[in-house]
């Protein structure tokens, strides 16, 4: 990979990030955080996969990235994006957001395909999400993986796609949705 190369990856993750935090409704951010990555080709481990440092934030009501985008900065969505790679090497974006029902909902209404697993099936000496990405992937790359959580793990939904423009773009649409959606609950709306 060359220094141009990797330079295109960190200016299209920058613009995606920023598109961002100027759509996504806030309820989306896990409190985790949202992190979204995008991995060069032919990407191997977590440092072939630029990311936001830090996650991007709830602050002030509103979507913040806590520090730049930089290679290395995810292990976890990384991770997600480099089994997706192994089943289509032209997934190379992902992002996490909160999971709910009603945004599994708004996401099969877009006609995105949509997969989940158990946490509970993990194999034991796995990572969840190698596994769980591996295995929603059998058939082919879904859009959208999530799992509802385990004793200490939150629930989460996992957008996939070619680009990081593409998943930017789906958590916009889906963040306009909610918006006007009134049977989406924000449960930090009351807090």
């Amino acid at each position: 990979m060359t220094t141009e190369e990797r330079d295109d990856v960190l200016l299209a993750l920058r613009s995606a990030v920023d598109l961002i935090t100027r759509t996504m409704h806030p309820a989306l951010i896990p409190e985790v955080g949202t992190n979204i990555v995008y991995a060069i080709r032919g990407a191997r481990t977590p440092v072939d996969v630029a990311a936001v440092e830090g996650r991007i934030v709830r602050a002030g009501g509103r979507p913040t990235p806590v520090g730049q985008v930089t290679f290395g900065a995810s292990d976890h969505v990384a991770r997600i994006v480099l089994t997706a790679m192994k089943f289509d090497p032209e997934v190379r974006s992902a992002a996490n957001i909160r999971y709910s029902s009603e945004i599994i909902d708004l996401m099969e209404d877009l006609f995105l395909e949509v997969c989940s697993f158990d946490r509970g099936q993990e194999p034991p000496g796995t990572k969840t999400m190698d596994w769980g990405v591996a295995f929603c992937c059998r058939a082919g790359v879904p859009d959208i993986i999530y799992d509802t959580g385990a004793v200490g793990k939150e629930a989460m939904v996992r957008i996939l796609g070619e680009n990081p423009q593409q998943v930017a773009t789906v958590i916009g649409t889906i963040s306009s949705r909610i918006s006007h959606n009134t049977r989406f609950e924000d449960p930090e709306a009351t807090t």
